[in-house]
């Protein structure tokens, strides 16, 4: 199935609620794996997003200019004795994209101004 050009999916949008949250919290970069566990938390699912879907979201994300990304230092990484990690961040037009979002949902649940209760 086709999703038509600028349609962004539910895991999206919250991938980019996500990142605008870790914007605001001074910490504008996020790694698949630290988003997958805030994505679980905040719904409450009993396993994480698939890696796999994630990562393909994530991908398309930046191919569509919502998301920036680069690899960490690799010294980081080895001082931490991990593997690197990939680090994303929302750009201008990722937010704004949500603000969209989330200014359309709001139009949608509000209730008709104007009408009296029956």
């Amino acid at each position: 199935m086709r999703r038509r050009p600028g349609a962004v999916l539910p895991l999206e949008q919250e991938i980019l609620s996500a990142g605008v949250g870790y914007a605001t919290s001074g910490n504008g970069e996020f790694h698949g794996y630290e988003l997958a566990r805030l994505l679980q938390d905040v719904s409450d699912a009993r396993r994480l997003t698939g890696h796999g879907t994630l990562y393909k979201a994530l991908s398309r994300m930046e191919q569509a200019g919502l998301l920036d990304s680069h690899w960490e230092d690799p010294q980081i990484a080895a001082d931490e004795g991990r593997p690197r990690r990939r680090l994303y961040r929302v750009t201008g037009a990722g937010a704004s994209t949500l603000s969209k979002l989330q200014a359309e949902r709001a139009v949608r649940t509000r209730p008709e101004q104007g009408l009296a209760p029956t």
